[in-house]
């Protein structure tokens, strides 16, 4: 079997490619000439240099290709034009399912996020049937997740092979952008998190994702969304936890959302009118976490047989691979 994986060189990516390499697969990833492939170092296996934005590098990329998994995405929680998010995310996953077509792959599994996902109203779990529209959608990032999702949706209506899975909150080693988690890991390393707000968030080892991308491949159903997830927790339990890795003391300061939201607010105003940056605290990002994203994980384990491991050894993972890579000081921790 050929297989082709868009975003191989990426934190979700890099693990599933190195999962499929060792497994036997001939994979073939889909780079940029400006990609960054240290977390492929020493794995064997094809370049295909394209561009979700550009649909002929896509045919020529899926050609002889059984099956691809479209783990690409743009993934920020602010971006200076907006309409970037949509070009990468939406567009891009309609070019690569065109190609896909006519290129004839047997299936397609496109990696969304439980950024389009549904949390009910009054707080709980939710799963992939939750209700959910594009009103609920907070900021352009989730937006673009959703769109893309409801694009490979119809393309499955329409009788393409398409399996959607939507992990939730990948962590562990390589997350060398680093995401949004990540920078929330790094940023207690070094000490710079005074205090937390109260929101939560579902944790799961990155190789589990990238183990239930396989499964997903393997048994999922055309037209079907699974999500990955692994363990709810909430920021006080997952900084505790870092703190019992570490040896580092926890925050123990509580921060109203409503003072979070102002922080936001000033910061993003501050950051893109005056310094033309990135802001420290996206507006969109505090927006977000005033709801717990808590899922269930139910369907892809009565389904695919999906089972994730342990969220403690998951972040010991990430603190010690962002020790060794410099993102925070070696300080002699637990780890």
């Amino acid at each position: 079997m050929s297989i082709l994986v868009t975003g191989g060189a990426g934190f979700v990516g890099s693990h599933l490619v190195r999962q499929l390499v060792e497994a036997g697969q001939k994979v073939k990833v889909l780079v940029r000439p400006t990609s960054n492939l240290g977390n492929l170092a020493g794995l064997e296996f094809e370049k295909a240099v394209g561009d979700l934005r550009d649909y002929d590098s896509l045919v020529k990329a899926v050609e002889g290709c059984d099956l691809v998994y479209h783990c690409a995405a743009d993934y920020r929680l602010w971006a200076s034009d907006p309409r970037e998010l949509y070009t990468n995310n939406v567009q891009g996953t309609d070019n690569l399912l065109r190609a896909c077509q006519k290129g004839k792959v047997e299936r397609v599994v496109v990696t969304s996020s439980v950024a389009a996902v549904g949390i009910p109203k009054g707080g709980g779990e939710g799963n992939e049937d939750t209700p959910v529209t594009l009103e609920d959608m907070v900021g352009d990032y989730k937006r673009s997740k959703f769109l893309a999702e409801k694009l490979a949706v119809k393309y499955a209506q329409e009788g393409q092979d398409i399996v959607i899975v939507n992990p939730s909150t990948p962590i562990g080693d390589g997350d060398s952008r680093p995401t949004d988690t990540g920078k929330s890991i790094t940023r207690f390393l070094n000490g710079q998190m005074p205090a937390f707000v109260n929101t939560g968030l579902n944790l799961v080892d990155v190789e589990d994702v990238c183990k239930g991308h396989i499964l997903a491949a393997q048994k999922g159903q055309s037209g079907r969304r699974y999500i990955l997830g692994g363990y709810n927790m909430s920021l006080e339990e997952i900084l505790q936890e870092l703190a019992d890795i570490t040896g580092l003391e926890a925050p123990k300061v509580e921060l109203p959302w409503q003072f979070a939201y102002v922080i936001g607010f000033i910061d993003t105003a501050l950051c893109v009118n005056v310094l033309k940056r990135e802001p420290h605290v996206p507006l969109d990002g505090v927006k977000m976490a005033r709801k717990k994203m808590y899922f269930s994980w139910d369907r892809a384990y009565k389904e695919l047989g999906y089972l994730p491991g342990s969220v403690r050894v998951a972040l010991q993972k990430a603190v010690a691979w962002f020790i060794k890579n410099g993102y925070a000081p070696n300080f002699g921790g637990k780890r």
